[in-house]
């Protein structure tokens, strides 16, 4: 009797504690959150209590209806999208006080509080990548890992990279560029054709496809995109213009995923060096991708997000 009941408080005393840890049951639904200078709005696919993602998208001023592709993963663990404030369904605004790096970082930190989360993933793309990494030092608790897509952590590594693209390219579009930088000037026809091939190279591949979800006309934000980044994915003159958190990846103490597409402007070769820098990392190069990843190879994206949360819950 004795044996039987240390047996019995040791299995409540382990229930308690998985109870205390694990996150609150989600349901599918949408909802709104008060932060600075308005609401900021959320969906979420599928349910269930265990560790969810939270998707913070690119830009900035882009929208997370691109994350719908990720409903597949609900068989495993609930998907949590976010608008940041500005742009998709979140309030849209013009004010510049409000377009700050951690006012974005509340936002997203003001969503997993109103959720109750105490376990959750983050994955971000492209500029949402920086601001996962910021939302880790700044409020790392209940963090299991984190997928940086495409990653953005410093503009002058950016911009390089891109520039280097350029210079791989035919003369006429080099040339094109290159004007259109020298006068700011991004509405010529020989920039928009260069601009477009760029795009076809190394941003979208494929057809854009819409999810069965996206119903909701919810655009994202020009505005707050030149005035944070800037004209163009070759020139950066916004706020960002100077932006460079790289070496906080070395104080990244949860398992991390990079993930950047065979011909993405996030060059393998310049992610590869990121993966260096934490501890414990993993990467996947997605096959025949631009930047945008999930439209170009959606099945290999969604089998390195689901190997990779199943993998971290499992070793715990």
């Amino acid at each position: 009797m004795r044996i039987s009941f240390t047996i019995f408080l040791i299995v409540l005393i382990a229930s308690c504690n998985t109870k205390q840890s694990s996150t609150p049951y989600l349901k599918p639904g949408a909802g709104l959150v008060d932060v600075e200078g308005g609401k900021v709005w959320y969906g979420i696919m599928g349910e269930g209590s265990q560790a969810p993602y939270v998707c913070l998208h690119g830009g900035p001023g882009g929208t997370s209806r691109r994350y719908f592709d990720m409903e597949p993963l609900t068989d495993d663990r609930p998907i949590i999208m976010i608008d940041q404030l500005g742009s998709g369904q979140s309030t849209h605004h013009t004010d510049t006080s409000l377009l700050k790096v951690e006012n974005f970082v509340e936002q997203v930190n003001a969503v997993v509080k109103h959720l109750k989360l105490k376990e959750y993933y983050l994955t971000g793309h492209s500029w949402g990548t920086a601001l996962a990494l910021e939302c880790y030092e700044a409020h790392p608790e209940g963090i299991k890992g984190i997928v940086f897509n495409s990653p953005y952590f410093s503009t002058p590594k950016w911009i390089a990279g891109t520039n280097q693209l350029v210079s791989e390219m035919p003369d006429s579009i080099q040339q094109a560029i290159a004007i259109a930088n020298r006068d700011s000037v991004y509405d010529s026809e020989a920039y928009k054709k260069a601009n477009a091939y760029f795009s076809s190279q190394h941003l979208l591949r494929t057809k854009s496809s819409k999810h069965p979800y996206d119903t909701v006309q919810a655009p994202g934000s020009g505005f707050i995109y030149n005035y944070m980044w800037g004209p163009s994915e070759f020139r950066a003159t916004g706020t960002l213009r100077n932006y460079d958190n790289i070496d906080a990846l070395k104080k990244l103490n949860v398992p991390v995923l990079f993930t950047t597409g065979q011909y993405d402007e996030a060059r393998p070769e310049d992610v590869k060096q990121y993966v260096k820098m934490v501890k414990d990392a993993e990467y996947v190069e997605i096959p025949n991708a631009g930047h945008a990843s999930m439209s170009d190879n959606l099945p290999v994206y969604l089998k390195a997000h689901r190997e990779f949360a199943n993998k971290v819950d499992t070793e715990e």
